[in-house]
């Protein structure tokens, strides 16, 4: 068994890297997948440097931070996902990264077509929506196949491009927000590239609990939050461009602060927070410390089959994500297929059980309940979800 694998199963291990965090009376949390938690070590890292910031103002910031000090942890950055640092810019977030990268991406013509589908994020479909209204495009919608597997993703892909030889450029997720399946990622870019239509993948959710390597996956455009797998403070994430693509994508309504070659320009010039981005150095050894993404994920997706195991079969209950270990990951969902309103459901089981969920709505098969442990969730709480889950349905 690998050593992540048994260190997954190991409750005195995970107590031990729980004690890191400060407890909060309440609910247990199993809505996870919007923000991840500082460790007690950063939020205390992270208020230092607030206090640095607000006394020292823009001495240090002009002197020191921007000319110097932002580059390293970009650097930092760039080591962590394997990418030179000149392939990275800090955002706002994830959103704000694939915004800039849609709105941005100047391969379009009039009469062209661009991809997306019902699992997209909504901000996403916005974007790529918005394309239609100011550049003359074509949007393509497109439904998964509910189960989906691995061959009717990519049958489903194979299938739209071949019926929409205008296609250019598509969104795609790595991990839908809605219901946690992993992308097929590597063979759909596979797909798209030998149709000639570009990819603009959102990571959100996959930074930090999913081991992939940019340049393998076949990626030239994506955003991911540090906020949610990685641990850091609210407020970052950064967008990647493949250096060699850098020039198919717009400086950001014409940004001067940085030069043409620069990935900088191509995000909105503002002032960031600084205190937040001093402390992902921390952020960046901790992650590592404990092993990165394959013990995070490892642990995530322990929890998961705990309690997807335990329920997949009952009558009354439908899990939307499949179990095919390359299309899932730590966030799973279900519904409950006696109960219409699953937000009613949701209700009762913060009501009567104590456990926060959360639905999602906007994919084909319909409204579900997304349910995501994090790091510090015990099997205990798992198994009073199971508990829950069995007398609800």
């Amino acid at each position: 068994m690998p050593d992540n694998t048994r260190r997954a199963r190991d409750e005195a291990f995970w107590q031990t890297f729980a004690d890191r965090y400060d407890r909060h009376p309440g609910p247990v949390n199993l809505e996870n997948g919007y923000f991840g938690r500082m460790s007690r070590t950063v939020v205390e890292d992270y208020q230092r440097h607030i206090e640095q910031i607000n006394n020292s103002n823009s001495i240090y910031v002009r002197q020191r931070f921007e000319q110097h000090d932002s580059l390293d942890i970009r650097a930092q950055l760039a080591e962590l996902i394997g990418v030179r640092a000149q392939s990275v810019a800090f955002t706002q977030n994830a959103t704000a990264g694939l915004q800039s990268l849609i709105r941005n991406y100047n391969r379009l013509e009039p009469g062209d077509q661009v991809l997306l589908c019902d699992l997209e994020y909504d901000t996403v479909k916005g974007a790529m929506r918005w394309l239609a209204r100011h550049r003359g495009v074509e949007v393509i919608e497109i439904e998964h196949t509910h189960p989906a597997s691995f061959d009717s993703l990519l049958a489903t892909y194979r299938e739209t491009f071949i019926r929409h030889p205008k296609l250019k450029l598509m969104a795609l997720t790595h991990v839908t927000h809605r219901t946690g399946l992993v992308m097929p990622v590597q063979a759909i870019a596979a797909l798209a590239k030998e149709h000639g239509v570009d990819i603009i993948l959102d990571g959100a959710h996959a930074l930090g609990q999913l081991e992939f390597d940019l340049e393998a996956l076949g990626i030239a455009f994506a955003g991911y939050n540090l906020h949610k797998w990685i641990g850091s403070p609210l407020t970052l994430g950064f967008l990647y461009i493949a250096p060699q693509r850098l020039a198919d994508i717009d400086p950001d309504m014409g940004e001067m602060h940085f030069p043409l070659n620069d990935i900088r320009s191509r995000t909105p010039y503002s002032t960031p927070n600084i205190p937040a981005l001093m402390t992902l150095p921390l952020v960046f050894e901790e992650h590592r410390a404990l092993g990165g993404a394959a013990a995070k994920g490892a642990r995530v997706n322990y929890l998961r089959n705990l309690w997807v195991s335990a329920v997949r079969n009952l009558p009354g209950i439908e899990v939307t994500t499949p179990d095919d270990p390359r299309l899932y990951c730590g966030i799973t969902s279900m519904r409950f297929t006696r109960h219409a309103d699953q937000q009613a459901m949701v209700e009762r089981l913060l009501n009567d059980y104590n456990l926060f969920t959360v639905v999602r709505n906007g994919a084909a098969c319909g409204p579900c309940i997304r349910i995501t442990p994090s790091l510090t969730t015990t099997a205990a709480e798992i198994q009073s979800l199971v508990l829950a889950l069995n007398e609800l349905r």
